[in-house]
């Protein structure tokens, strides 16, 4: 991270890792991104875009790719995750995150961590998941979540993914933190109700971090305010 503005290319192409900033959207921070990136390098028509969503109300590891490095975009996307996720049990929303309000509420007087280990192994390997309707999934030209916010009750295809590990963090009667190492296109939110199905007392995603993608991780990430910061004061010396 030792790196002056003079050092990079962001038109000929740079991979940047950035920890992105609850309640952003992905394109917040490539936009951003790019936005001062064109001003401190001229370049009008920089190109940048990022190797896989994030949703809002999820933090952690964003891949930012520039210039001729945006051609690595899938190859970086198809890259396995791992993700740190904090779910409620004994309760669902309609997203199956913070988006929306609880809708249903259960009792969790009879979860332990053992049942809840042995559920959690039916989700491992490949497995069919259903997108939640609240998502990027295009539909008719149109994004998912857009039919949902409309009152659409529609349910998507479900699709093959692949889960390599759930490992239980933290465990109480009302609250799982899980550490999840998965396929490109798992959705997490997903995974918090299907194991409240199985469960039979519902689940919803609170919190999500992505700690990796492939060998890229959030410890080598930068906060893009800091890494702007510190490309003004090279630009300045």
């Amino acid at each position: 991270m030792g790196r002056s503005i003079e050092d990079y290319d962001f038109q000929k192409g740079e991979i940047l890792l950035f920890d992105k900033e609850l309640d952003w959207t992905s394109f917040d921070l490539v936009r951003k991104l790019r936005n001062f990136l064109s001003r401190a390098t001229g370049i009008k028509k920089l190109k940048v875009g990022h190797a896989g969503t994030l949703d809002p109300k999820a933090t952690g590891l964003m891949i930012v790719c520039t210039g001729k490095e945006t051609k690595n975009i899938d190859l970086l996307q198809a890259k396995e995750k791992e993700y740190v996720a904090t779910i409620r049990l004994g309760a669902t929303t309609p997203s199956y995150d913070l988006e929306t309000q609880e809708n249903e509420t259960f009792s969790t007087e009879d979860l332990t961590q053992e049942l809840v280990n042995e559920t959690l192994k039916q989700f491992i390997g490949e497995i069919d998941q259903v997108p939640p309707l609240f998502s990027a999934v295009k539909i008719e030209g149109r994004r998912a979540y857009e039919h949902a916010r409309k009152g659409s009750d529609m349910v998507l295809q479900s699709k093959k993914i692949s889960i390599y590990k759930l490992e239980i963090l933290n465990f109480s009667k009302n609250e799982i933190v899980l550490r999840i190492v998965c396929s490109k296109g798992t959705y997490i939110r997903a995974l918090a109700r299907d194991l409240g199905l199985a469960l039979g007392n519902g689940a919803y995603l609170v919190g999500l971090r992505r700690t990796r993608i492939g060998d890229m991780r959030i410890a080598d990430a930068w906060d893009l305010y800091d890494f702007i910061e510190k490309l003004k004061v090279t630009e300045t010396n």
